[in-house]
């Protein structure tokens, strides 16, 4: 989630583009893309397809997110569920909420525990948002969960370098962690590079101001490169600020094949295979 689950203004969206396979959409929204039932969620991943994206991960918010993406894997064969809670919904884990989640984490079709982290940028922003503390706590219980069902752990970070990284220093990281949406700097990246974390690189990676994220990218070894779209959110240049939707994939790696100086087709490739091993698929 790139900020709020406030849904992106109507614009047209982008065409699709030509395809690149194989792709694996590492991390989106099928929910807040507007799927309600196995069909809108069938449109969307025939979209996707046309576009060369074979599968694709969607990632829960908040409980009822939790429930619908367990469901939306079950209804069709190409997507996956992560489930959690929102850094900025941490208030909510409740005892119930955590029995709730633990259950569904444990669904075979469940192949993450996220998103969770730590989201400095909302607080005092966004009304009702769970505070640092919260949403250290929350953190931490997640990445207690992740190594129980030995799962990989799917971390948000916005604006919070240093208090995601103290987190996972005193809890210990699970064996698999993935920096979603991956927005830092490079010395960001060479730290998690260096920890053995995947970091998944999403639209922005192609925005043109950018700078310090195309550096960043330029760091990360193949076997530790996912790629996402993050939909609706973070729809990649020259769309940018359109509805996003995994079809849109290629754009991001393509741009980040240009940025990376390699063929688009190894970048798919080798992103695949990496998502492929992270996730069991």
């Amino acid at each position: 989630m790139s900020s709020s689950s406030t849904r992106p203004a109507e614009r047209a969206k982008p065409p699709v583009p030509e395809p690149l396979t194989p792709l694996v959409d590492a991390h989106t929204h099928l929910d807040a893309c507007g799927a309600r039932d196995a069909d809108d969620v069938r449109a969307i991943l025939d979209r996707a397809a046309d576009a060369g994206v074979r599968a694709v991960v969607t990632i829960a918010d908040d409980l009822a997110a939790a429930r619908w993406a367990t469901q939306a894997a079950e209804w069709d064969r190409r997507v996956y569920a992560a489930v959690a809670l929102h850094p900025t919904r941490a208030n909510g884990l409740t005892d119930t909420a955590r029995a709730e989640i633990e259950r569904l984490a444990a669904h075979p079709r469940v192949v993450a525990i996220g998103e969770t982290g730590m989201d400095l940028y909302w607080p005092g922003r966004l009304e009702g948002c769970a505070e640092p503390a919260e949403q250290r706590d929350a953190f931490a219980w997640h990445i207690d969960l992740a190594k129980r069902t030995g799962k990989p752990l799917m971390i948000h970070n916005r604006n919070a370098d240093a208090e995601v990284l103290d987190v996972l220093r005193a809890e210990g990281a699970p064996e698999t962690v993935i920096m979603h949406c991956f927005s830092s700097d490079a010395a960001m990246a060479r730290t998690c590079v260096a920890a053995g974390w995947v970091l998944s690189l999403s639209g922005t990676v192609s925005f043109r101001n950018a700078r310090a994220l195309h550096e960043a990218a330029t760091v990360i070894p193949p076997g530790q490169l996912l790629v996402e779209t993050d939909a609706p959110y973070l729809t990649p240049h020259p769309y940018r600020g359109a509805p996003n939707e995994p079809y849109c994939l290629p754009y991001t790696v393509r741009a980040l094949a240009e940025l990376l100086g390699r063929p688009a087709e190894d970048v798919a490739r080798e992103t695949t295979d990496t998502a492929t091993t992270v996730y069991g698929l």
